[in-house]
C-alpha cells in the first residue's frame, strides 16, 4: 500500500487548511475521498475521532468509491453533436476510455508538448553515420501540486515515467519509447484530432517518427530531414485543418459541439482554465471563471458558445471570462463531477462557496484565502509537503 502512505502527509496538510474554514465537515471529507485524497479506511479513521464523523459516513464514503456504474458506451459520429449533458461524471474517465482519450486530448492542449529532440553523438565503430541521436518526447507539464493528474494519466495510459524537478516544482509525465508512441499515442490523437494550433506540432513529430524509423533512409539522410523538419515555424495564423469541418466559422452553440466534446473542454479547462473570486470594490467580492489563449480565437469562440459566455479581444491575447451570476450558474451545471485533477477540488470549493455564500463580503473572503493557500501546495515524488508559501 505505497501509494496510500505516500497521499498521507498531503492529506493531513489540507485537512489541516479546510478544518477551520465553515464548510460542513461531512462535504470536506467526501470531497477529499472524491478526488482520491483520502486512500485507506486508516484516515478516515483518524478523522472520525478529530472531527467526530458517524460510522455510517464512513462505510458509505467506503463503499461509495468502489461502486461501478454501467456506462454504455459511446458511438462516435463525426456529423452528430457531442454530448455536452449535465449528466457526464467524471467516473466514466475510468470506465469509458473514449471519454479519457476526449479528456486526454483536451488537457494535452493545454499542457502537453510533442518534440523532437536531438544530441551530437559520439561516434562509435559501426554505428554509420549520422551525427546525432534523434528522440520523440510526448509530454504532459504541471506543477507538482497537481502531480495526481500526471498519475492518472500514467495509469490509464499504461506506459510513461513521471520526473519531479525538486528546484522548480514541476513535474512531468513523460512518453519516449517509440513503439509506444506508435502503438498508443498516434491511435488517440488521430481519431480526435487535436483543435488547437497544437496539431501542427503534432503531425511535426508524426513525421518524424515516420522518418526515424524508415530503414531505407540513411542515417546522414536522416539527420538532414529530421533538421529540416525539426525547423519548420509554425505559420502565424495556423488553424487546426478539424476546423474545415464548418468552414472555419462558429456562429452557433450546435456547430460549437459537432467539433468540442464536453469531455475534451473538461481536460483543456483543467489545464487552462481558472475558477476564482475577485473583488469588485471594498465591499463586493464575486465569482469568476475564464480560459485565456493567445491564439486559436476558434477554439475560444466554442467554448464561449457552449458556456453562454462572451469572448474578449485584447491586444495580445483573448479570453473568455465571466462574473456574472447567471452565467456562473450555468458553469457550475456544467462542470460538476467532471474534473480529476487539483482543480476539481478548488472548483467544490468554489461552487459551493457561490451558492451558500453570494454577498457575503467576509466569508467570501475567507474562500478565497483557501483556494490561495490550496494552489500553494507543493509535493514531490512521494506525496509529502515539499514547501508552502503561505501566510495568514
Amino acid at each position: 500500500m505505497r501509494r496510500t502512505s505516500q497521499f498521507i502527509n498531503t492529506n493531513m496538510y489540507i485537512i489541516n487548511i479546510v478544518e477551520n474554514y465553515s464548510l460542513n465537515l461531512n462535504l470536506i471529507v467526501k470531497m477529499l475521498s472524491t478526488f482520491s485524497l483520502i486512500h485507506s479506511k486508516y484516515e478516515l479513521i483518524n478523522l472520525k475521532k478529530r472531527w467526530g464523523l458517524s460510522a455510517w459516513l464512513h462505510i458509505n464514503l467506503m463503499s461509495s468509491n468502489h461502486q461501478r456504474l454501467n456506462i454504455e458506451q459511446s458511438e462516435y459520429n463525426n456529423n452528430l453533436m457531442y454530448d455536452h449533458s449535465k449528466f457526464i461524471n467524471r467516473s466514466k474517465l475510468y470506465e469509458n476510455k473514449e471519454e479519457f482519450y476526449h479528456w486526454l486530448v483536451g488537457f494535452t492542449e493545454g499542457d502537453g508538448s510533442f518534440s523532437i529532440c536531438h544530441q551530437k553523438k559520439i561516434c562509435k565503430e559501426g554505428e554509420g553515420e549520422g551525427k546525432y541521436r534523434w528522440s520523440l518526447f510526448y509530454k504532459i507539464g504541471q506543477s507538482s501540486y497537481n502531480l495526481r493528474a500526471l498519475y492518472f494519466i500514467k495509469k490509464e495510459l499504461g506506459h510513461g515515467t513521471i520526473q519531479v524537478e525538486s528546484k522548480t516544482n514541476m513535474a512531468d509525465y513523460r512518453l519516449r519509447n517509440l513503439d509506444t508512441i506508435n502503438e498508443i499515442i498516434f491511435p488517440i490523437f488521430d481519431k480526435y484530432p487535436l483543435l488547437t494550433n497544437k496539431n501542427f506540432d503534432y503531425l511535426k513529430f508524426k513525421k518524424a517518427y515516420k522518418i526515424m524509423t524508415d530503414l531505407s533512409i540513411s542515417n546522414e539522410k536522416k539527420d538532414a530531414l529530421l533538421l529540416t523538419l525539426k525547423c519548420q515555424k509554425k505559420p502565424k495564423n495556423y488553424i487546426s485543418p478539424v476546423w474545415e469541418k464548418v468552414n472555419y466559422v462558429v456562429n452557433d452553440t450546435n456547430t460549437a459541439k459537432s467539433i468540442m466534446s464536453k469531455y475534451w473542454l473538461v481536460g483543456f479547462t483543467e489545464a487552462e482554465g481558472s475558477f476564482y473570486i475577485v473583488k469588485k470594490d471594498s465591499t463586493r467580492l464575486v465569482h469568476g471563471f475564464e480560459i485565456t489563449q493567445k491564439l486559436d480565437i476558434l477554439v475560444l469562440e466554442s467554448i464561449a458558445r457552449i458556456l453562454g459566455i462572451s469572448v474578449i479581444k485584447k491586444k495580445t491575447y483573448n479570453t473568455v471570462v465571466t462574473t456574472n451570476s447567471r452565467a456562473i450558474n450555468n458553469i457550475i451545471a456544467y462542470y460538476k463531477n467532471t474534473m480529476k485533477g487539483m482543480k476539481a477540488l478548488e472548483y467544490r470549493i468554489w461552487a459551493r462557496s457561490f451558492n451558500k455564500y453570494k454577498g457575503n463580503y467576509i466569508e467570501l473572503n475567507k474562500v478565497r484565502n483557501l483556494i490561495r493557500k490550496i494552489r500553494l501546495i507543493r509535493v514531490d515524488k512521494f506525496f509529502h509537503i515539499k514547501y508552502n508559501n503561505i501566510k495568514d
